[in-house]
């Protein structure tokens, strides 16, 4: 354990802690914001990734050891199990060598890992595509790299189904949080003995307190698979620290925690914190290290003399997350996160592959009206931006922490406006980055905008195209159509930019024609590429959206009373007629798109996705060619910026001028005048500018110059190329 323990600070004040389970290859944010507050108010802030440090050390060579000796043969009933055991040996033996490749040490393997002979095999190789198809003859180092994850997805399973069954791989006791009306089922959990992976994660957590000494320690619980762990830890704590105190807080006690009336999870944690938890946890800090007694506490739910208490927001005393400090992600341990290759999709992979640093651009929505979204909180409803500037300052921060110049924007919907003016700031101090990010397919996304994003490093983006049909998405209110979002996603793909949807099927009132449509939609535009890759979810109506709050609006009814849990209330329960089966419907939509995300099967009649009878799609085989095609480019405003991305000018000769390019010379045919002022004109446009050139200057200075109307040359054959070369308005 000593090898992959990320070693503490001597002493802190507040240790905040990532419980098991979240992605392995890069570290949640959560803490690191949390510690940069934190610092910036005076304290000693330490902080760890639990998920990672635990999930390395279980396969560990000793700790595999004692896990398969724990085991007998004979209670393991599926043959693919116990083709493991047998096979035990092997993997006891490759398990950190292949942690240690997934983890970039030892890239050298990858052509032994990529024969298919060197590591054994067991069910999830029975699906494994053409891999010479998937990632080319000479794709050696990603074919290793998908095999080495399906290496490690068997082995994680023969754990789950063994020994370990909240065990997953990048979540534990999902299932058991994902709906708890009650704290019962957790509570049994807590009262059992701890699991192997449980251990591991109690073992390194009581080093580290020892260590670290805190006298607060928080845990973020962002997701329903954090819950059991966080309060495995905060147990930990009570029995062998009784004098620390402990808190959680993040994205599931925010949604699920908001009616609280049980308290017996109280016998874990002290405080339960809602929303963002800046004050909060400051408040917290100043009562219990600080000694303050005129500390007051907001957004927590806390026992006062036995008695369950709920202090509210106390909004002018809100940090501002527009005043926020850097994250600090120093102390994480960086060498130990691993990339996860599980398909060959590239849009897919970015969730699990590549040292993603995850920052936020703005706190909230600027959009805020998706019926289906939990638009009355705080998290998505109070929005507050960043400035393009305090953005690009925290990016070279934390690539110095992290060693790493990916950066994956993690807000709801990231503003059209702002992603502007970041790239701008990205371009002009030089940056050598790659970012992807959320947005709204809205009509500012132009294709000079995505060209633009994609020479400051924006490799992909994703969006949420729901049910794409445009009577749902009207009823939904998603400000979008169908044309907007054919037109968005093929701006951002011929920019070379990557495209993600997420889709949604089962929302109240919507038929099976709309379902089989929506899918006509997405088989349309991944086979036209403007989309790359996507998800279907099925709705799931919560408490603090419009809909749960209004039901009645959507055509459907709750089943059950408002707040009638006594643990968690997020989710609702509801009934809508719908005419079809949606479990025989989600099948058959998961099924089609995961052939769609391979490029197969687009010639497939939908109705053979579908394991029912199901109608006819309605639209037209061209319809999102059609719409894209249609797509017209923004009309340049006096306000629009107009900068030069394209190489320098090389040669202007007998009314004809030639730019140097990445891949050639570019030649324009045009007059003598126009030939010297394009000349000097795209030196003044570049983005070495500290102000980008407004296209009224532009204009103005084109007449002046040639005696004639800017238009004739940019709305022309000239102007076409022009803009290939890359003369930008936006």
């Amino acid at each position: 354990m000593a090898a992959y323990l990320c070693c503490m600070n001597t002493s802190c004040d507040i240790l905040l802690i990532t419980p098991p389970l979240l992605q392995l290859n890069t570290p949640y944010p959560a803490t690191a914001y949390l510690k940069g507050f934190l610092v910036d108010k005076g304290y000693r802030v330490d902080h760890a990734d639990l998920g990672i440090e635990t999930f390395v050390e279980l396969l560990a060579s000793d700790s595999l050891e004692q896990l398969f000796s724990g085991i007998v043969f004979e209670k393991i009933s599926e043959q693919h199990l116990r083709q493991i055991y047998i096979q035990r040996e092997a993997y006891i033996k490759f398990a950190p060598i292949i942690v240690q490749f997934l983890q970039g040490k030892n890239p050298e393997l990858a052509h032994r890992i990529a024969s298919r002979q060197y590591l054994p095999e067991a069910n999830r190789f029975k699906a494994i595509t053409d891999l010479e198809w998937a990632f080319g003859a000479h794709g050696v180092q990603e074919k290793a790299q998908h095999i080495a994850t399906l290496f490690l997805e068997d082995l994680c399973t023969f754990i789950q189904e063994t020994t370990s069954p909240n065990f997953e791989l990048i979540r534990y006791a999902e299932k058991l949080s994902l709906y708890s009306p009650t704290f019962d089922k957790l509570l049994e959990q807590l009262q059992a003995p701890a699991d192997p992976v449980m251990a591991i994660m109690e073992s390194l957590l009581q080093i580290k307190v020892e260590e670290a000494n805190p006298t607060v320690v928080g845990f973020t619980v962002p997701f329903p698979g954090n819950l059991l762990a966080a309060l495995r830890g905060c147990q930990l704590i009570k029995r062998e620290f009784p004098h620390i105190t402990t808190l959680i807080g993040g994205g599931y006690p925010t949604t699920e925690l908001r009616n609280l009336s049980d308290t017996r999870i109280f016998n874990f944690t002290d405080y339960i914190i809602l929303d963002d938890g800046l004050s909060a946890i400051h408040a917290i800090a100043q009562r219990h290290i600080d000694k303050s007694e005129i500390a007051k506490l907001q957004s927590t739910w806390y026992l006062e003399a036995g008695k369950l208490t709920f202090t509210p927001e106390i909004k002018e005393d809100n940090a501002h997350f527009s005043e926020m400090p850097c994250p600090d992600f120093n102390g994480l341990p960086h060498h130990l996160y691993l990339s996860l290759l599980d398909g060959p999709n590239p849009m897919q992979q970015l969730w699990s592959n590549g040292r993603w640093n995850k920052l936020v651009l703005a706190h909230g929505c600027y959009w805020a009206k998706c019926t289906f979204c939990d638009t009355s909180l705080p998290y998505i409803g109070r929005f507050e931006p960043k400035t393009a500037i305090q953005i690009a300052d925290e990016m070279e921060q934390v690539a110095k922490q992290t060693g790493s110049q990916g950066f994956h924007f993690v807000d709801e919907a990231a503003p059209p406006k702002l992603l502007k003016e970041l790239s701008l700031e990205i371009l002009q101090r030089g940056l050598a980055v790659s970012w992807w990010t959320n947005i709204r397919f809205e009509a500012s996304f132009s294709a000079d905008l995505c060209r633009l994003m994609a020479a400051a490093g924006c490799i992909a983006v994703s969006g949420g195209l729901e049910v794409a049909s445009e009577r749902i998405l009207k009823l939904i209110k998603k400000g979008v159509t169908l044309s907007q979002a054919a037109q968005v996603t093929g701006n951002f793909s011929r920019a070379g930019i990557m495209v993600h949807a997420y889709l949604m099927y089962g929302f109240p009132t919507e038929t099976l024609q709309e379902t089989i449509d929506s899918l006509e939609v997405v088989r349309q535009l991944v086979q036209n590429n403007n989309v790359q890759s996507g998800f279907w979810h099925r709705f799931a109506m919560t408490e603090h959206s419009p809909i749960g709050i209004n039901p009645d609006n959507f055509g459907t009814k709750r089943t059950t009373t408002c707040n009638q849990n006594v643990f968690a209330n997020n989710e609702v329960p509801f009934s809508a007629k719908l005419d079809y089966n949606l479990e025989m419907i989600g099948e058959g939509l998961r099924t089609a798109n995961y052939n769609y995300m391979l490029g197969l099967g687009f010639d497939v009649p939908l109705s053979k996705w579908f394991s029912g009878k199901t109608p006819q799609p309605t639209h037209a085989k061209n319809l999102i060619k059609n719409y894209t095609d249609s797509g017209l480019e923004l009309i340049p405003t006096d306000y629009m910026k107009v900068i030069w991305l394209g190489g320098d000018v090389i040669q202007v000769k007998d009314g004809e001028i030639t730019f140097a390019g990445k891949s050639g010379t570019q030649t324009i045919r045009c007059t003598q005048v126009q030939s010297e002022w394009l000349k000097g004109i795209t030196k003044r446009i570049t983005t070495r500018e500290l102000e980008p050139m407004t296209y009224k200057t532009f204009k103005e200075d084109y007449i002046q110059c040639t005696g004639e109307p800017l238009e004739v040359l940019i709305f022309g054959k000239q102007g076409s190329i022009l803009r290939k070369c890359g003369l930008l308005i936006f």
